[in-house]
């Protein structure tokens, strides 16, 4: 017989919740199958490619990615997590309204097929949220959006667009760098 969890989180603000679960559910399976939410995309399965990241806040830890599709619902439960259709704002009448994240990567033509864009957006996400407590040397932002996006594997674009769009984001965010900018220097193109 399998083992079985009560599983409650919050996701996107949204407490879920009881809901019984196998204990070996992975969390994308939770998100399509049972929360109805299919924006987090499952890549490789193995945790590789990364598009399946997700956000998980904990106190104290602070906001940080991890893949949905090796991530079990054991290990999330009683967790605060964010998935891609948290990243844009609904107001009061309806309107929808891309983060600044998603705006640079629109401005940028960062996607192509943009099957890998759900996780590019979160763990940039993730990297601006920890800019804004701990600031990085305008010299070594190439760096930081490096170290944060160098484990997503993007089939289409190369990643070129995805680097300069985080990377121009973070340079035009009052509070992101401390520092002057010296040095123009791109390994991405």
């Amino acid at each position: 017989m399998q083992q079985r969890i009560q599983f409650s989180a919050t996701i996107n603000g949204q407490k879920t919740g009881p809901h019984e679960l196998p204990k070996d559910l992975m969390m994308i399976e939770f998100l399509q199958e049972y929360a109805g939410m299919n924006g987090t995309r499952l890549g490789c399965g193995q945790g590789v490619c990364r598009a399946c990241t997700i956000i998980v806040d904990e106190p104290g830890k602070g906001p940080h990615t991890v893949p949905a599709c090796v991530t079990g619902v054991a290990w999330l439960n009683g967790k605060s997590m964010r998935t891609i259709e948290g990243a844009a704002r609904t107001d009061d009448t309806g309107q929808i309204t891309a983060s600044a994240v998603q705006k640079a990567f629109l401005e940028h033509f960062s996607f192509q097929c943009g099957y890998c864009t759900p996780g590019f957006v979160n763990s940039a996400t993730v990297l601006m949220e920890q800019l804004h407590v701990r600031p990085v040397d305008a010299n070594a932002v190439e760096e930081a959006v490096e170290a944060a996006l160098d484990k997503h594997i993007c089939r289409c674009t190369g990643y070129v667009r995805y680097y300069h769009a985080v990377r121009d984001l973070i340079l035009a965010t009052p509070g992101l760098t401390t520092g002057q900018r010296t040095r123009e220097v791109s390994r991405h193109g």
